[in-house]
């Protein structure tokens, strides 16, 4: 159930592998390594303090479930950036953010600001906020799923595309969907640099059974890349120069080549 949100979060390390594993296994369908291959989404994005790794975590896992229940790729991209906007704004109401560095009030890049966090005990109000919000975000999934009422013909994300240039099957180009937009099309850190990421630590953890992908030196490669690519700017809205209200607006954005330059950048860097 939900509501040992804190022990598996001891269990397992990370936010994002975290709620990963707990809507998986509320959907009925675990994915051991689809689920170690989160764990450098934790902390905001390889620990940069934007988008909760909860957050990543659940969308992936909603967008797995997209697959399942939708009827076309399509209908299940729709699906899994709706669900994710639900998400977010249900943890949003929850927390009054949805950005790890206000959470955590720690910059995991810097040591003493780490041991601060760990010495002060602000590490427990993840514990709890996982433990609190868990049941709320399986609820809202569940109803984002069920209802299935996005069904935007030609739906189009990003994270999608990069995972397709990088040769994903088509579950994980849906699975990493509901990334668009900065996260459910919020504007924050940006959802195809986290789908080429979780790309590349899929690839590592199918390559090595045991240990953390946030060890692949790959993934910080990809980073650095990324970094030089768009002159250091993260935020999706910066580098799109606009914000998404809806998947339509998004898909449109892509059909005209928007961000289509970063995406092959991604996709090659990463390529597995």
């Amino acid at each position: 159930m939900a509501q040992d949100a804190k022990k598996v979060f001891r269990k397992l390390g990370t936010c994002s592998r975290t709620f990963f594993y707990l809507l998986n296994r509320e959907l009925g369908e675990p994915m051991e390594t689809e689920e170690r291959a989160a764990d450098p989404l934790a902390g905001g994005i390889m620990q940069m303090g934007y988008q909760c790794g909860m957050l990543w975590g659940a969308s992936l896992a909603v967008g797995a479930e997209a697959f399942r229940v939708c009827a076309h790729r399509s209908q299940a991209i729709s699906v899994s950036v709706e669900a994710t906007r639900l998400l977010m704004d249900s943890f949003e109401k929850h927390e009054s953010t949805t950005q790890c560095r206000e959470i955590t009030r720690c910059d995991f890049k810097s040591k003493l600001s780490f041991a601060k966090y760990m010495i002060s005990g602000r590490f427990l109000h993840c514990f709890q906020l996982a433990e609190d919000w868990a049941p709320e975000a399986v609820d809202n999934a569940k109803k984002a799923l069920e209802a299935k009422s996005h069904n935007f013909e030609h739906a189009m994300s990003c994270a999608t595309e990069v995972a397709r240039k990088m040769g994903a099957s088509e579950k994980e180009m849906v699975m990493v969907a509901g990334f668009a937009g900065g996260l459910g099309l919020s504007g924050s850190g940006c959802g195809a640099l986290s789908a080429a990421i979780w790309m590349t630590a899929l690839n590592w953890c199918r390559e090595h059974k045991a240990g953390s992908a946030t060890e692949d030196p790959k993934t910080k490669q990809l980073m650095r890349a990324f970094r030089v690519f768009t002159d250091e700017k993260i935020l999706c809205e910066d580098i799109s120069q606009t914000h998404f209200n809806s998947v339509q607006e998004h898909t449109d954005y892509l059909k005209n080549d928007g961000c289509s330059e970063l995406i092959d950048e991604l996709s090659q860097v990463g390529f597995v």
